[in-house]
């Protein structure tokens, strides 16, 4: 959440920042293993796409951060990020972020076991 708010910071964009973890039980996004993929059957906002982040308040679509997910059998991209209610704001010079996909698909797990042991 730093990192965008201070990118927006730097973009003059205001409000800047605003954001918090996405809340599973206030919106139904599926399985979170493959929604992080982007490949979820009911992929939100779109196919290939996901809101990683939602607004403080709670509410994902109140002030989601979106991003493209890209995968290829080693890796896993996020980039073409956006804020979707402020089509003007650029973020071309945020990310790419480059993660392994072995490591990455760990950590979604390990956030599922998280939040289903809760």
């Amino acid at each position: 959440m730093d990192l965008v708010t201070s990118f927006e910071q730097s973009q003059h964009h205001n409000p800047a920042g605003g954001y918090a973890g996405l809340v599973p039980a206030y919106f139904r996004f599926g399985d979170l293993g493959l929604y992080y993929l982007g490949l979820e059957a009911e992929q939100w906002p779109k196919p290939g796409h996901a809101w990683l982040l939602g607004c403080d308040c709670g509410e994902v679509g109140c002030w989601p951060l979106e991003a493209r997910i890209s995968l290829t059998d080693e890796t896993v991209m996020w980039s073409d990020f956006s804020q979707p209610h402020r089509d003007a704001w650029n973020y071309t010079d945020f990310g790419p972020f480059r993660f392994a996909r072995d490591q990455y698909e760990a950590a979604i797990r390990d956030a599922v076991s998280t939040i289903s042991s809760e």
